[in-house]
């Protein structure tokens, strides 16, 4: 809502129609002509593309029969913990290490969720002494419990140092947050090298070549409220519209069966990834004919998931998959013949005739397919432009791999200008995706369990690897269950000034990355003195930046402290500027800009007359009166009292006004007979 102490707001209190946006725009790589290399340097970017492109698994599309688990791209994970069907990390020289450290992470989930101290401060100890040995997991753990201040003293310089030891160790979160601190410092040519290891290794660990929908992290607040929509939608099996869909599919519905293997193969909606109900139920759909299932059987039994691997069979339902119009399967059917799997031999003709199919049908992976043939020089002249572009329709379709091609592409200047900002602002959404990002369905998990503890302590864990959805959950939590939230804090729960200034933290960093809310919330913070002292300076400067990002409820407020010269300079020009943009941007704003363009016009017209007084005193007047409303009206026994005595108005009022109503009978006529 707009500035709920401003003068406007006192008027109908209806400032809050104008809603904040608290969602990142969508993402869409523009490249223009300039940012692709003239034809000379193409084709001598092109005799190195290959050199710049071996070590990628760009085929390995159903994965390698020999590749290693997800568990092994992400060492140290905290599943074992939270997966039990995980098995823990066996190596006979780390597995006194390695007990140690899960003892250790396992107590102080236990502590962060139950809200003890003493038990947090005992196994952090318990860590401290793996870390100290050298173990770089434990030592990725300390390093987490130094920069979010957990039972230490905050210290960022303690943090980096373990993290860098970790990282050294081969911790990928730890490079995570390496990679997110140079970031964020505008160290592109550090970062970069972090975050092209991590994507590429994010990349490996994907499972099916057709690429799943993209899974976000999901925001658990809407503004300043709970977002209670798309919490219902993550609560898996225990959701209604799951239950009636798994209702509807066990009657035979196959849509249904359908939808429901795509929510255990994908770990859809909450849903926990389970391959083996994911194959019962798209058997039982292409017992009903359902191509959208076919296919996915091909995959499953290319990938082996749950089953045997078997080429054969994956090559008969992606067949029976193409010839039903399921134009993606075309992508694994030229996989299949790239990688000779299934086949009588490779054939990279059939195979490309199978990738243009699939891009002629506006298949991103199709793309993505072709631009891997042109970049190579694979059964076709090689040709580094037109892969780029195929990369880039592919990257703008949300398909993976394309951005990753693209982001080494502008790190090793091939095709693309170099940039390394492009590349790694590209690796970064890419490494986002890796293991590490199951973080967040444990998070939301606990959370959905009403564990704000463990919660709180998940998503920190991930907002220091980078993550601003993370990032703003955890200040939500902080911000909204206060003393509740089980904040632990340098030596015990969280006094409110290390509550308010770890929450302020979380939402700077939100806002860097372009969560405008965040930085909404920071200036309110510095406008109204929460957790901090009154800046009205600091505060105009948060709306700024809130401001850039397009959001209508920093311009208003801009507006608004122009108006009345409050950390910026008494300018009723400005003013009006500000709040004629808060409703281009926003149509909702139109009501509260009328009003506060009527109290601009007083203004400019009226200077030095009574209602400008009256204007100015409505910010101390609206305080007390929302405090009367809360304390006197919404107290459940004056409530009451207040619901009787209006009722009791209610009836007597209609009781009088059916009294007047009646009717008086008809008098006869003095001369009327008797």
């Amino acid at each position: 809502m707009l500035r709920r102490q401003s003068p406007h707001a006192a008027v109908l209190l209806l400032l809050c129609l104008l809603p904040i946006c608290h969602c990142l725009r969508p993402f869409l790589l523009v490249i223009t002509n300039e940012d692709f290399q003239d034809s000379t340097a193409s084709s001598t970017a092109g005799e190195s593309a290959d050199a710049a492109t071996d070590n990628s698994a760009d085929w390995e599309e159903f994965g390698d029969p020999e590749s290693i688990s997800e568990d092994d791209h992400d060492p140290g994970s905290w599943r074992p913990i939270f997966e039990p069907s995980s098995a823990f990390p066996s190596n006979s020289s780390d597995d006194a290490h390695y007990s140690l450290y899960f003892s250790g992470v396992r107590d102080m989930i236990y502590a962060a969720s139950s809200g003890e101290p003493s038990a947090m401060d005992a196994a952090a100890s318990q860590i401290e002494v793996s870390a100290s040995a050298g173990f770089p997991h434990a030592q990725s753990t300390i390093a987490f419990l130094y920069g979010t201040g957990l039972l230490r003293r905050h210290s960022r310089a303690k943090s980096f140092l373990y993290h860098s030891f970790a990282a050294e160790g081969g911790n990928m979160q730890s490079k995570m947050v390496l990679a997110y601190t140079y970031y964020r410092q505008d160290m592109f040519d550090k970062a970069v090298k972090l975050y092209a290891e991590l994507a590429e290794a994010a990349v490996a660990s994907f499972l099916i070549s057709k690429d799943p929908p993209v899974i976000e992290p999901v925001r658990i607040h809407s503004g300043t409220e709970e977002n209670k929509e798309a919490l219902r939608k993550s609560r898996g099996e225990d959701d209604e519209d799951f239950q009636i869909t798994e209702y509807q599919a066990q009657k035979g519905n196959a849509a249904a069966m359908y939808r429901i293997g795509l929510f255990y193969y994908y770990g859809l909606r909450g849903v926990r990834r389970d391959h083996n109900k994911a194959l019962y139920w798209f058997s039982k759909a292409v017992e009903k004919g359902e191509p959208r299932a076919m296919e996915l059987l091909g995959e499953i039994y290319a990938r082996g998931a749950g089953v045997e691997r078997n080429y054969s069979k994956a090559l008969e339902w992606l067949t029976l998959a193409s010839k039903q119009q399921h134009y993606s399967a075309y992508n694994g059917l030229g996989y299949l013949y790239v990688k000779g799997y299934g086949v009588d031999k490779k054939n990279l003709t059939k195979a490309r005739e199978y990738f243009e199919k699939a891009a002629e049908n506006k298949e991103p992976g199709g793309h993505y397919n072709l631009g891997v043939l042109y970049l190579k020089g694979i059964g076709m002249k090689k040709d580094v432009t037109l892969a780029c572009k195929y990369f880039l329709t592919a990257a703008n379709a949300g398909q993976p791999k394309a951005l990753y091609q693209v982001a080494k592409l502008f790190q090793k200047g091939i095709g693309l200008k170099k940039n390394l900002l492009m590349a790694t602002y590209l690796f970064k959404m890419v490494a986002e995706r890796g293991p590490w990002s199951s973080l967040s369905r444990w998070a939301l998990e606990s959370y959905l369990k009403g564990d704000v503890g463990k919660a709180l302590l998940l998503y920190s864990r991930m907002a220091e690897l980078g993550y601003e959805v993370a990032q703003s959950n955890a200040a939500w939590i902080l911000d909204r269950y206060g003393e509740h939230s089980m904040c632990l804090g340098e030596s015990g729960f969280c006094t409110d000034s290390e509550r308010h200034l770890r929450a302020h933290s979380l939402w700077w960093q939100a806002s860097e990355q372009g969560n405008e809310h965040a930085a909404l919330l920071i200036g309110d913070a510095y406008y109204y003195g929460r957790g901090t002292e009154k800046d009205f300076e600091r505060a105009a400067e948060a709306y700024m930046h809130a401001q850039s990002q397009s959001n209508a409820q920093a311009m208003f407020n801009l507006g608004y402290m122009h108006e009345h010269g409050e950390g910026l300079p008494l300018d009723l020009h400005l003013a009006k500027r500000y709040y004629d943009q808060a409703v281009q941007n926003d149509p909702a704003a139109n009501f509260p800009v009328k009003l506060a363009l009527s109290s601009l016009w007083i203004r400019r017209n009226y200077p030095d007359s009574f209602l400008i007084q009256v204007i100015d005193s409505l910010p101390n007047v609206f305080p007390r009166i929302e405090v009367w409303v809360e304390e006197v009206l919404l107290d459940e026994g004056n409530a009451t009292i207040l619901t009787l005595f209006v009722c009791l108005l209610t009836v007597l009022y209609l009781r009088e006004r059916q009294r007047r109503n009646v009717v008086a009978p008809p008098q006869q006529p003095d001369d009327a007979p008797n």
